[in-house]
């Protein structure tokens, strides 16, 4: 691993600084005299908590760990530290295989380890009716048990876990209650829960809405539906896409101003073809097309199939689609997803060095991942209002 140094403007106290690393891991930060010309950035690796896939690889279906250390290489390339690995709805047998299958890969790859703190488990304890399920399979929807959740932490240990249900499925307050006190983070998602059901949930431990404005049908009860339900639980930690199509620009302003900004945070919801150029690409026997916005429909089709959004540009369409600076929107993606999943401070001595440098005056943003640069990717001249961008090329 490499050893180096560093001088730039920390992204949150805008202050000079100077970093320091050894043998992967941030040894020193200290106040810098100087910073080199030009406007330059020091901000911590983006922290990703739903990735279904990246880079052509697809984490549902049977894959190799060449196959996912391929996927993590191209996520960490493009200003991605750390994922929660993301499995969709399954039949839990067929769900567990592949999560111990993955985890077992994690544990005896160190690039994996590195890039993979731990899972996200979207259903099968979600609602199974149309607008609500999604692209998920209602026909492997059920109940949670006990023993699910005894057994979802037995696999995964002392990672971070990230569980979405639909809390009014029967049996999930009791399992949001067991979860909690195993240390597993539950979200609601994909769900129409009335506003008693969400506010018992919530009082078992339920903390999150994974994905909010989306799951839920094109036309709702304008008085009464789940979006405004959860606005009225102010303690929820809110999830959201950035990318102005899975949420409008428009309606990502108004979420800022509904929700306390501290207790959101950003998502791609990346599929397999994410961080690929716009096009069609086939994974297995599932062909997904990629469109120039980045969101990946089935051929033909008008409808939103997931999200080829690259975390980078994330950050940079938020900036862009709320008028702020761009290391406003870099906490959301960065040390506020760390923070809810207890991950602990980034960009600090004794962390991986995990960084990116965001040059405003040349217009690149520099990826470092365990101290070795991985990659320089260049402006894209439609996010040049939010300060910097990187390049839409794969």
């Amino acid at each position: 691993m490499s050893t180096g140094t560093i001088s730039a403007r920390h992204y949150q106290t805008r202050q000079p600084v100077q970093v320091s690393w050894s043998d992967g891991r941030i040894t020193a930060i200290a106040p810098a005299t100087s910073v080199p010309s030009g406007d330059t950035w020091i901000a911590p690796g983006l922290i990703e908590l739903q990735v279904n896939g990246y880079g052509n690889v697809g984490y549902y279906y049977d894959i190799t760990a060449e196959d996912l250390e391929s996927s993590i290489r191209r996520l960490r390339r493009d200003g991605c530290s750390r994922i929660l690995l993301t499995l969709t709805t399954d039949h839990w047998s067929a769900l567990t295989t592949k999560l111990k299958r993955l985890r077992a890969m994690r544990d005896r790859s160190p690039e994996l380890r590195a890039g993979i703190a731990g899972w996200h488990i979207e259903g099968p304890f979600m609602s199974n009716v149309p607008g609500y399920v999604g692209a998920h399979d209602p026909e492997k929807m059920v109940d949670p048990t006990p023993a699910h959740i005894r057994e979802l932490r037995e696999i995964t240990g002392s990672d971070p876990v990230l569980l979405t249900v639909a809390p009014e499925r029967a049996g999930v307050v009791e399992a949001t209650r067991l979860a909690t006190s195993l240390g597993i983070r539950v979200s609601m998602g994909h769900t129409n829960a009335s506003k008693e059901v969400i506010a018992a949930a919530v009082q078992a431990g339920l903390c999150a809405y994974t994905h909010y404005g989306n799951g839920i049908p094109q036309a709702i009860d304008r008085h009464d539906n789940i979006l405004w339900r959860v606005a009225q639980e102010p303690g929820v930690t809110i999830g959201v896409i950035p990318d102005g199509v899975h949420v409008s620009a428009d309606f990502f302003r108004i979420i800022h101003r509904i929700f306390d900004p501290k207790r959101l945070y950003y998502t791609t919801d990346a599929v397999h073809p994410a961080g690929m150029r716009p096009g069609r690409f086939q994974f297995g026997d599932i062909e997904m097309e990629v469109g120039e916005d980045q969101v990946v429909r089935k051929p033909g089709a008008t409808n939103l199939s997931g999200s080829a959004l690259r975390p980078l540009e994330g950050v940079f369409r938020a900036a862009e689609m709320l008028q702020c600076p761009w290391q406003d929107a870099w906490v959301r993606f960065s040390q506020q997803p760390a923070d809810f999943m207890g991950m602990g401070p980034l960009l600090s001595v004794g962390t991986q060095a995990d960084f990116c440098i965001v040059d405003q005056a040349a217009s690149t943003v520099t990826t470092y991942a365990g101290g070795e640069l991985r990659s320089t990717l260049p402006a894209a001249a439609r996010m040049r209002s939010a300060g910097i961008a990187e390049s839409a090329k794969a």
